[in-house]
This record gives C-alpha cells, sequence and structure tokens, in this order.
C-alpha cells in the first residue's frame, strides 16, 4: 500500500504550509500529493507550483469537479500539467452534487450521472490518445455541438499539442453502488470519500473484476496525538460538514453513504441539526465510532494498530490528510 499526501483545497487563502508538506512527502517517499476543488481555490493551479517544486512525487487532482469545465479543457489542463512535470498527473475527477453544480456552475445536474460521467471520460480518453479528430454523439457532452442553437460550423478537432502520456490515468470519485461499478469499468481507480477497513463489504459487489494495476486510494485523517477524543474533532467537523451541509436535504449523496455503511440514523439527525442551522451540535452529533474508523489518530501505538488494518483490504494507496510533517514521518515509517 502506497501513501499519498491529501492537501485538500483552500479556505480562506492558501495554505503557508502545503508546499513544505508536499516536499516533505516526497523525501519520505510518498508516491503522489493531492489537491481539490469545491467553490473557491481550483484543483489544477496549486499542484502547478507544487510541480515546480518537487521531481519525483505524482501529482493527483483529488477531485477535480466535472462541471467546472468542459472534457475537453479537463482534458488540455491534465496534458498540460503532465508535460510540465514530467509525466506525474493523475487525474481525479467527480460530478459532484447538485447544490455544487447547479448553484455555483449554473448548470443542470444530469438526469442520468452515470452516462454523463461515461461521456466526460470517453472524450478525455479520446483527446489524449490523439488519434483523430474528437467526435462523440453524446447526450450531455456531444461533439461538435449540433443543438438547437448551433451555427452548424462546428468540426471536430484534435489537439494541437501531443500528449505525453496518451493513457494519463483516470480516476473517479464515486459514491453510489452503480457509479462505482462504472468506475471500476471506465476508470484506472477510485478516489472513496470514505473508507472503513472494518465495512469493506459496503463496497464488495461493486469492486468485482478489478483489474491489475485498478487504484483505490481513499483518503484519511491522520494525526499522531495522545488525545484521540482530541484529534478526532477535525475528522467529525468535516463529517458533519459533509453530511450535513453538502446536499439537500432530499438529496444528499454524502449522508446516504453514511447510511450504508450503517450509520442511517445518526446520518439523518446530522443533516437534520444541520440545515436547521445548529452546526455544532450537528458536529456534536457525528458518533466518534465512525469518525475513528475512516481516520488515523491517536498516539504512534494506536495508529500502527489501525493501519494494518487498512493494509489487509484492496486499498492500493492511502491518501492521508495531515497536519504537520511529524504524523508525515511516523506514517511513512509505520508502512514499511
Amino acid at each position: 500500500m502506497r501513501l499519498g499526501l491529501a492537501l485538500g483545497y483552500w479556505g480562506r487563502g492558501p495554505n503557508p504550509d502545503h508546499l513544505a508538506l508536499a516536499q516533505e512527502a516526497e523525501r519520505l517517499g510518498y508516491g503522489s500529493v493531492w489537491t481539490a476543488e469545491a467553490w473557491g481555490s481550483d484543483a489544477f493551479t496549486p499542484l502547478t507550483w507544487i510541480a515546480a517544486h518537487t521531481s519525483r512525487i505524482g501529482l493527483g487532482t483529488g477531485i477535480a469537479q466535472m462541471a467546472a469545465r468542459t472534457p475537453t479543457a479537463t482534458a488540455m489542463h491534465a496534458l498540460t500539467l503532465d508535460h510540465l512535470s514530467g509525466g506525474r498527473l493523475l487525474l481525479g475527477l467527480g460530478l459532484s452534487g447538485p447544490q455544487v453544480v447547479e448553484g455555483w456552475y449554473g448548470r443542470p445536474f444530469p438526469k442520468s450521472p452515470l452516462t454523463a460521467t461515461r461521456e466526460y471520460v470517453e472524450v478525455i480518453r479520446r483527446v489524449l490518445a490523439r488519434e483523430a479528430p474528437v467526435e462523440v454523439a453524446g447526450r450531455f457532452h456531444p461533439l461538435p455541438y449540433t443543438g438547437p442553437d448551433a451555427t452548424g460550423l462546428g468540426k471536430p478537432l484534435k489537439p494541437i499539442t501531443h500528449p505525453l502520456r496518451p493513457a494519463l490515468p483516470v480516476l473517479l470519485g464515486a459514491e453510489g453502488p452503480k457509479n462505482i461499478a462504472q468506475t471500476v469499468e471506465i476508470a484506472d481507480g477510485w478516489l472513496p470519500l470514505y473508507w472503513s477497513p472494518y465495512r469493506t463489504d459496503v463496497y464488495a459487489a461493486s469492486l468485482t473484476g478489478l483489474r491489475e494495476g485498478f487504484m483505490i486510494a481513499p483518503m484519511a485523517r491522520a494525526q499522531v496525538c495522545d488525545d484521540v477524543a482530541e484529534g478526532l474533532l477535525p475528522v467529525k467537523a468535516m463529517l458533519g460538514f459533509y453530511i450535513g451541509g453538502m446536499g439537500h436535504a432530499a438529496r444528499n449523496f454524502h449522508a446516504d453513504l453514511m447510511a450504508r455503511m450503517g450509520f442511517e440514523e445518526e446520518a439523518r439527525r446530522i443533516q437534520h441539526l444541520f440545515l436547521q442551522g445548529r452546526k455544532e451540535e450537528a458536529i456534536g452529533a457525528v458518533p466518534d465510532a465512525f469518525a475513528d474508523e475512516i481516520s488515523l489518530i491517536g498516539p504512534r501505538a494506536r495508529i500502527a494498530e489501525k493501519l494494518a488494518e487498512w493494509r489487509k483490504g484492496p486499498v492500493t494507496d492511502l491518501l492521508i490528510t495531515a497536519p504537520d510533517p511529524h504524523t508525515l514521518r511516523v506514517l511513512a515509517e509505520l508502512n514499511t
């Protein structure tokens, strides 16, 4: 199991520690560093900055939102950064949810998310293959565009720039059983939102027929500390926000996932409290047991025991969200 560093997205501004953490992760032998985007900082620009100050570590978008760019624009970002970094990009993509897609990007959330995702990946594959002008008769991403308001002047094109790696890895963030199964079929890897090494049966049916080299790369908060309860607070804050606030009361993929993992009553209570504006209560309602299962928090010996459980399953890359270089070093030592 390889280790990666997940930096997430910015809050009010850039985190001055992120570059140093990425450089330390590379020095320690971590395989990859990942950035994210929500409705603030983008995923590609920080990776470009990190690429310029590192030389070996893989560079992952975890995740770039599909609604933010057309698939050809995403392919352009990918092939550009792959060239600039010497072939280190891992392209992680995600569909996001209706609140973000319609509220932030001003686009309709696709009525068939599976089809929209499949088409998006197909266009990127064709751009990067550069075998012929890209022509896709898609429902959501047709090329050329032939809708009722089209001029009729569009023609199939292929990229002027030759991609460095035509088979650049594409990974997908997916939560629902059908989405995960499709990810196994069409992508090179899967980016789970939550992963519990004690509940791998939740995903078993969707992960049949894994190909050799397929990446399973969940993110997990890690912190070496003496007080487990205190160390879990950032995990609970994250869960409270995602489960309570990242979606509508009637359509929240994150809450649905927590429910499938055996915490349905708790997930609905978190949603209820958060949507009432009782955010601190929502965070407090996150069960310590769930937060602990999906993270690596506590003294070194405790983390070592938990890491052994993670290594037993199908995870290929554990993407660590860590607040300090010491935690990165401890995980690297324990994972040897």
